[in-house]
Formats: structure tokens, C-alpha cells, sequence
């Protein structure tokens, strides 16, 4: 089964393509640039891969929690090329796919999930993975990082770059290693998106919708003059 996913959730553009046994990706600080560099870069990691839109059995995003504009973007060529293509789409929470790469990487196994939300607040969700699943023990949520509880009975890994952008957060009792630099790869996305494909859990492309816990996306005017950002 082969997928096309990526993700624009946050300052860094990352696409991959897959079957769960090779992976072509490609990874780049886009930034503001991310809706120009998406589609050539998809182009570029389908190629690279040997494969065409026709040859997809499904394509995955980084659903959110993240940056409005970059997570509205993802959804966007979601569903175009989906539609296009006449497969299903699989929206992938970031913060899972944040937990899935520290897996990845580090073979962590009860991850505390935290992204900068910007506006001095995290995204934070915990999960806890067994066999080759993960359990979601608190669903995606936005806070401020004063506010971070971590849960008692167990160790938990630190990851993602709230971690970088409010490295206190790491001195909770409880959290055992913190990777501040730990993102939501493309590929992460497309493991995870492979096992909902194979489960027959995509969506028709209308159906891909973005995972929003925070419903303010505009600032004040006292606060864009006091530094904040969304």
C-alpha cells in the first residue's frame, strides 16, 4: 500500500512517500514559504520515488493542532490531489505524529506530546504506545505552559518544540528525557496513515477536515503591540 503524506503544521515543511517498507522524504524550513514550496516538493518526492498521483493509494496530513494558515494549507492539497487522484485522505493529529517519530527516534514509548501554540501557550496531548498502537491518554489541548500537569504513575518522555520554546517544561516531575527538536515528520504521518489505510479508516477527501483546539486565530491590537503571535 503506498501513500503520500506531509506536514505544514509548523515552520517546517516535510513530505514523504511510502509503503511501510521504503520511504522517499524530503524536509525543509519553509516557514511563511510553505504554500509555495509544498507542490514542487511533492513532485520532486513522487519522482524521486518512482511513483504518480495514480499510483497512490492514499494521501495523509498533519491534521493539527498547529499553525492556522499552515495546517488550512495541508488540508487544502489533501484534498485536491485526493480528489484528483480518487483515493482516501487520513487526517494524522500532529501531536500523534509527534509521539510516532520520538518512537522513531528514540524508542520512547509514553510521550508527552508539546508544540508551541504561540500567544505563550503549548498544544499538549500524552500517548502511550503498545505493540504497534498508540493510546491516546489525554486528547490534543491548548494551555498555557504554567498550566502543564504531567500525569503521576509513570515516566514520560518529553517531545516536540514547546519543549524548545519553554525548556522549564522539561523539569516536571515525571518527564523523563525531553527531544525539543523532535518534529511531525512526513513519515510519521505516512506509518501511521498506512495502518488506518489497511483498517479502512480514510476518508473521502470533503470528509478531511483540520483538528483545531484552539478557535482564535487573530490577535488584538494591544496584543500584536506587545510582541504576541498566533
Amino acid at each position: 500500500m503506498r501513500v503520500l503524506s506531509f506536514d505544514t503544521s509548523t515552520e517546517w515543511l516535510t513530505v514523504a512517500a511510502g509503503d511501510g517498507s521504503s520511504w522517499t522524504a524530503h524536509q525543509e524550513r519553509a516557514g511563511s514559504a510553505n504554500s509555495e514550496r509544498i507542490l514542487p516538493v511533492v513532485d520532486a518526492v513522487l519522482a524521486e520515488a518512482g511513483w504518480r498521483l495514480a499510483d497512490l493509494d492514499g494521501i495523509a496530513f498533519g491534521a493539527g493542532p498547529g499553525a492556522f494558515t499552515g495546517v488550512r494549507i495541508a488540508c487544502s492539497v489533501a484534498q485536491g490531489l485526493a480528489l484528483g487522484a480518487g483515493v482516501a485522505v487520513v487526517p494524522v493529529p500532529t501531536l500523534l505524529a509527534v509521539a510516532q517519530q520520538a518512537w522513531n527516534e528514540h524508542a520512547a514509548m509514553r510521550v508527552l506530546a508539546c508544540l508551541d501554540a504561540r500567544m505563550r501557550e503549548v498544544y499538549v496531548a500524552l500517548y502511550v504506545r503498545g505493540g504497534d498502537e498508540w493510546r491516546t491518554e489525554s486528547e490534543p489541548a491548548v494551555m498555557k505552559p504554567a498550566e502543564l500537569r504531567v500525569p503521576a504513575g509513570g515516566l514520560w518522555d518529553g517531545a516536540g518544540d514547546g519543549f524548545g520554546a519553554y525548556p522549564e517544561l522539561g523539569a516536571h516531575t515525571g518527564v523523563a528525557r525531553v527531544f525539543a527538536d523532535t518534529l511531525p515528520t512526513a513519515r510519521a504521518i505516512g506509518e501511521l496513515a498506512l495502518a488506518a489505510l489497511t483498517s479502512g479508516q480514510g476518508v473521502a477527501p470533503s470528509e478531511a477536515l483540520p483538528l483545531y483546539v484552539r478557535h482564535r486565530i487573530a490577535l488584538t491590537t494591544s496584543e500584536r503591540n506587545a510582541g504576541m503571535r498566533l
